[in-house]
């Protein structure tokens, strides 16, 4: 497949009252990515997001006097951002290098690094190519490697069974992907059916049902075909070594989460010198479910880090 770009016209102006700034930055292969940043003076950190999400996944972050000064980007081929001339470039490493790309442009040298569901694994994964690049580690609802394979864990999956049932299952959606595309673009996201996916397990009542929704919508616009495509690539990343990790490392986790186990977070704390743990009453929206609890852990981590983010 041929390198194609999302119209831009589907990254969404801002709402007022929000700190939220878009911009471009090239990746290390040309890949031409929409970066964004709040503009909030404190110290970076730079957000590792979820799988194909967006900046209205963290309300928090999205507030002006939030405290910390936040610079992220929108995966390839999402958001607005393009998609690679080679398809299969998007796996975890090449998250990374986009990782490395948006820290360059922003003249960031090393600061902490924040991630969320398969963002750990791009955020552990940075730590161990790159370890001169960061100075804390922030993991919110997802664990540092095989994600796959500790996703269902609430449901009594055995863990055997695990990956092979989620892969699977993103296959299959890939293939199906072209049917049902349409319905999602078009579907009528509003606080009711944030509310109705608030009742389901899947997610639990969130602290602001119209960002919410606007995180949905947005998702929504990558093509489910695309999405999953992502989804099975970066399912080929393993579990990361966390004996090298050595600086200041907290974990969040959500009881309730269904796409990242809370023991396996657990347990990978516990291999980590120092690392703080920590379980909400939460599915994996954590940040959208618990956002100003979030915060105050993602602030407390930060005054465990030194330097707080160093600049070229």
């Amino acid at each position: 497949m041929s390198a194609s770009v999302a119209p831009l016209h589907l990254v969404p102006e801002p709402d007022e009252g929000l700190a939220l700034r878009y911009y471009k930055v090239t990746a290390k292969d040309g890949t031409e990515l929409v970066a964004w940043t709040n503009d909030v003076a404190g110290p970076t950190v730079l957000l590792c997001n979820g799988l194909g999400t967006n900046p209205y996944a963290w309300p928090a972050l999205l507030d002006p006097q939030c405290g910390v000064r936040v610079i992220s980007w929108n995966h390839r081929g999402t958001g607005g951002s393009e998609r690679p001339s080679d398809r299969d470039h998007v796996g975890i490493d090449a998250f990374v290098e986009d990782a490395a790309s948006v820290l360059d442009a922003s003249g960031v040298k090393s600061c902490t690094v924040m991630g969320w569901s398969m963002g750990v694994n791009t955020a552990f994964e940075l730590a161990t190519l790159h370890p001169d690049r960061v100075d804390g580690l922030f993991a919110v609802a997802g664990v540092p490697g095989g994600t796959f394979s500790s996703m269902l864990a609430p449901l009594g999956v055995p863990r055997w069974a695990r990956a092979a049932l989620t892969v699977n299952a993103a296959r299959l959606m890939r293939l199906t992907g072209p049917l049902t595309s349409q319905f999602f673009r078009r579907a009528p996201v509003g606080p009711k059916v944030v509310t109705f996916l608030s009742h389901t397990g899947f997610m639990l009542p969130v602290a602001d049902p119209e960002l919410t929704a606007e995180t949905v919508r947005e998702m929504f616009q990558t093509p489910v075909e695309w999405y999953m495509h992502l989804a099975v690539q970066t399912s080929k990343h393993l579990r990361i070594s966390l004996r090298n990790i050595d600086v200041p490392t907290s974990f969040v986790a959500g009881r309730w989460d269904v796409l990242a186990s809370s023991e396996d977070m657990r347990t990978a704390a516990e291999r980590i010198d120092g690392a703080e743990y920590t379980e909400l009453n939460a599915s994996h929206f954590v940040a959208m479910e618990k956002p100003d609890e979030v915060h105050e852990l993602l602030l407390s981590l930060l005054d465990r880090v030194p330097d707080r983010g160093t600049l070229f």
